[in-house]
């Protein structure tokens, strides 16, 4: 090779290897056979790669400035001399990220990443989940490490670069195939990829950057959740691995069992039990409404409503609803459900002999002594329905 490589790849001869490597990916892009089959062109590309070859080396690229031979006396062609990169042709069409070159391009992996996000469970009443209410929690999360501040290293030292792979991370694997040596690259077992080794790890947090620690955290549950809401705490989860930034915390909310009320939606349901006199007669209960829990657990008693009257009409039938409208749920997005009321007429199963007698006389006033347990008609059996599906008229 009679020119200079340094024309060949078009750099100087202070080029660092940066520029040199930036330069053989640029002319591979334009030469290589792929790309133009042309045979002068080919035989440029070798020349090239052969260029790149010494002077990406640094041992072969002092020789060469020495005025020695960089190869040794060996002939070598494309593909054939001592120390060939295949990889290095596979990056200037890969961009640094040639298969089997390490997965994830060159250069070390970094310390410090960002941390997990966590979950925690947080059971609440019905009425807290309804208006909303702010709880302090306590949480076990990895945390910064008070002595190495993320670093990883003890007071007083720092992380060095690794020997083996020279602070890159990564070494070189050589095959030999058909094509030549292909140099694949792996990161480095040593340093596991880092660059860098500790050698006086922190004590407090072997190394890590982080410890385990327990916080306490406020949380403000917003009015009208429901089972299975997720609020979010951004960057209040796991410190990362040195030191990286935080995830979030997410608190996922379980309401707890009512005695009066059940939630359905933002709508509540409810049963009062009323006597069957009452039921007849007609009567009005003072029933407690959600609001009464809020006053109850509050140390300053807000101003709402505790209570509210509900009417039942003279001859009101088991198993009747009232609807009380916005006395619900509040809805997250505004807006409030309803209450429900459901009416259980109690039929007395025990009598004394005075009111047996009185009950007596009641049914006989009433012609129902001998009551025939009339059928409604929407009341038909399925056999029934089903012949009247066949038989219209």
């Amino acid at each position: 090779m009679s020119q200079d490589l340094y024309d060949l790849l078009g750099v100087t001869r202070d080029a660092d290897g940066d520029a040199i490597k930036k330069a053989y990916r640029r002319l591979a892009r334009q030469l290589h056979p792929d790309v133009n089959p042309d045979p002068e062109t080919q035989e440029k590309f070798k020349e090239v790669s052969r260029a790149y070859e010494v002077l990406s080396d640094p041992q072969k690229r002092a020789a060469y400035d020495r005025g020695g031979d960089p190869f040794g006396g060996a002939g070598g062609g494309f593909g054939q001399g001592p120390g060939f990169s295949f990889t290095d042709i596979m990056d200037a069409f890969f961009g640094g990220n040639a298969p089997g070159g390490g997965g994830q391009g060159r250069g070390p992996r970094p310390r410090m990443r960002r941390g997990q996000d966590a979950l925690i469970r947080l059971e609440v009443e019905l009425a807290d989940a309804a208006f909303g209410v702010t709880r302090e929690l306590k949480v076990d999360t990895a945390v910064l490490c008070g002595t190495c501040h993320g670093e990883g290293a003890a007071p007083g030292s720092h992380p060095v670069p690794c020997e083996t792979c020279r602070g890159a991370g990564e070494v070189a694997h050589v095959q030999r195939s058909f094509l030549g040596e292909i140099r694949t690259l792996r990161p480095c077992a040593a340093c596991r990829g880092f660059g860098s080794i500790i050698p006086d790890p922190c004590r407090e947090c072997s190394g890590d950057g982080r410890v385990r620690s327990r916080r306490t955290l406020t949380v403000k549950i917003p009015a009208g959740v429901d089972n299975g809401t997720r609020v979010q705490l951004t960057e209040q989860g796991e410190v990362g691995p040195g030191g990286g930034p935080p995830g979030d915390l997410y608190v996922e909310i379980h309401i707890a069992d009512h005695e009066t009320f059940t939630r359905h939606g933002n709508d509540l349901h409810c049963t009062v039990q009323v006597p069957m006199t009452a039921a007849a007669l007609g009567t009005t209960l003072t029933l407690p409404t959600l609001e009464a829990d809020v006053v109850a657990a509050a140390e300053d008693a807000p101003d709402l409503e505790t209570s509210f009257e509900l009417e039942i009409r003279p001859g009101t039938q088991s198993g009747t609803e009232q609807v009380l409208r916005g006395r619900g749920v509040p809805g997250l997005r505004g807006g409030r459900g309803d209450l429900v009321v459901s009416v259980v007429v109690e039929t007395p199963s025990r009598l004394d002999p005075r009111q047996e007698e009185l009950l007596r006389e009641l049914a006989a006033l009433r012609g129902e002594e001998q009551p025939t347990g009339q059928v409604r008609p929407g009341s038909k059996s399925v056999f029934g329905r089903l012949r009247d599906a066949f038989n219209p008229h």
